[in-house]
């Protein structure tokens, strides 16, 4: 996969500058609501115990993956390492929960790669030297130089909660309970960046020189009638 990642020492010092700043994607209105994670219409799509639904992504060079623990740990390999669900998920109108936490490494721990309607996206946590949180891709453009582009520090053995709803007309994800991202999608392009990460389609968790652990994954339906969580106004609007 051919890289186009900055110089690590100006993506630290960028994400530094920026970590207190008010999201660009999130502009004046009301914040969008974190779905109901109690509810319980929400299908475990891992049991905690086997890797049952789930494989190893065949990356050049990648770690290898298990349970341990409640967890799937992913080890780092030489570029991408990660492991992709085996069974038919939806392909719009769905949320989507998970625990992930990055255990060594300085690059994205979690990279979710999910269908959105006739194509996929990936939305990348810790990317570009540890600190770029956004979704890839975006007209061309990947998750470090669209709109969605974020900042956060992600500490290394600590869980973090990440929550995603793929609606008709609008992306939102999550970080714990902090909204990440309130994309609406009406004449954009949602795509996956090209490289090897396609090979985590259609759903999956992928690293970047980094191994990390996931658990808790979840996902449940949502009809096309239901309106975005509490939708504020995006830079796509």
């Amino acid at each position: 996969m051919i890289s186009t990642r900055l110089p690590g020492y100006l993506v630290i010092a960028t994400w530094l500058l920026l970590l207190t700043t008010v999201p660009g994607h999130l502009l004046a209105g009301e914040d969008p609501t974190l779905p109901d994670l109690s509810a319980d219409d929400w299908k475990p799509l891992f049991d905690g115990k086997t890797m049952e639904g789930w494989k190893v992504t065949d990356f050049a060079g990648h770690g290898d993956a298990r349970v341990k623990d409640g967890a799937i740990e992913i080890d780092m390999g030489l570029a991408l390492s990660g492991v992709q669900y085996t069974k038919k998920p939806p392909r719009v109108n769905y949320e989507i929960t998970l625990q992930a936490m990055k255990r060594q490494g300085s690059d994205f721990f979690c990279g979710l790669t999910l269908p959105y309607k006739d194509d996929h996206c990936t939305f990348i946590c810790g990317g570009w030297g540890g600190g770029v949180v956004g979704l890839s891709s975006i007209n061309g453009m990947d998750a470090a130089e669209n709109e969605t582009t974020e900042y956060k520090k992600f500490e290394e053995n600590t869980w973090y909660r990440i929550t995603l709803s793929m609606m008709e007309d609008r992306i939102q994800a999550w970080i714990d309970d902090k909204p990440f991202l309130d994309l609406n999608t009406t004449d954009v392009k949602i795509a996956m960046r090209i490289g090897e990460i396609e090979q985590s389609i259609p759903l999956g968790v992928a690293t970047w020189m980094t191994s990390s652990s996931i658990r808790d994954i979840r996902l449940r339906p949502r009809s096309p009638s239901d309106k975005p969580q509490g939708s504020a106004q995006s830079k796509t609007d």
